[in-house]
């Protein structure tokens, strides 16, 4: 979601993780996506930072994101992902620039008439996901107790966070409606986001540096984030795919082979707080059996 700095990470294994969604071309229940024109609409929870092999470096994306993989699963007859690195729901509509400072076509221009699917995660960026992190981690540096984070946030009587995702809900109406302008028949499928924090109890600091109190605090914030996304599609004829349920218990506290999100040091090819290969994988997957259904 964020345009990182990134550290080194060391190379992963992520033929295993990829296994599994190629195997689904081959099975009856690819019949159900469509097989049309796919184009990928996202921030960097969709372009996939650092995994290998990186295809656009301005946009930090990867060949192996999910929508890559679910292209090649439905065999889509032309696809087309122009998710980058750093978007906003703005830079869907209206164009930017990447992490190279190259300039950025709207993302919403690859949507032609004849597109049968298009996918979008959107709106971590535009409730400032990267501020959230550095400012969190920064306030749990004295010690891992209490809850630092959420007391900034909450300064006041009002959650700055929760009034961040009200505001970005017209944000993400405008992008699903001008992608149905562009493309009237196309199925319409907007993703939420993983498991960043475990689902439940006080998190991993220092692995994962946030304040025991402030974890089931940025929990919801994560979850009341899905769930604007969820109401947003159903009020815009959009499918919704819940990508945060089967990330449970694959969090960025979770082992090197378990996990789908990294920490503040990727021990997988990933950026820091991003889905590694396996967490592409899993969210192909969850996208594959919403199609299906």
């Amino acid at each position: 979601m964020t345009r990182p700095r990134l550290p080194f990470a060391r190379a992963a294994t992520i033929v295993a993780a990829i296994t599994g969604v190629l195997l689904a071309a081959t099975s009856p229940a690819s019949a159900a996506v469509p097989t049309g024109r796919y184009v990928a609409l996202g921030d960097s929870y969709t372009a996939g930072p650092l995994i290998p092999t990186q295809t656009d470096l301005n946009c930090l994306r990867s060949n192996r994101n999910y929508p890559s993989l679910v292209a090649a699963s439905a065999g889509s007859s032309s696809f087309a992902d122009v998710s980058c690195s750093g978007a906003t729901t703005n830079d869907i509509l209206n164009g930017g620039s990447g992490q190279l400072g190259i300039s950025v076509p709207p993302q919403v221009r690859a949507v032609t008439s004849s597109t049968a699917l298009v996918t979008v995660q959107i709106g971590g960026n535009d409730i400032g996901f990267s501020g959230i992190i550095s400012e969190c981690a920064e306030a749990s540096l004295d010690s891992p107790l209490g809850s630092p984070c959420k007391n900034r946030y909450t300064a006041g009587g009002t959650d700055q966070l929760q009034a961040r995702i009200n505001a970005t809900a017209p944000k993400v109406t405008a992008v699903l409606q001008a992608v149905r302008a562009a493309a009237p028949g196309a199925r319409i499928v907007v993703l939420g986001y993983p498991a960043i924090l475990p689902d439940s109890g006080y998190g991993c600091w220092p692995v994962v540096p946030i304040a025991y109190q402030d974890v089931p605090y940025l929990r919801t914030v994560e979850k009341s984030l899905n769930a604007m996304l969820a109401s947003v599609s159903a009020a815009n004829n959009a499918t919704y795919a819940d990508v945060y349920t089967p990330s449970i218990g694959r969090d960025a506290c979770k082992g090197s082979g378990t996990r789908w999100v990294e920490g503040l040091i990727p021990q997988n090819s990933a950026a820091p707080f991003h889905p590694n290969a396996a967490g592409e994988q899993g969210m192909a997957t969850a996208l594959l059996a919403t199609l299906n259904r």
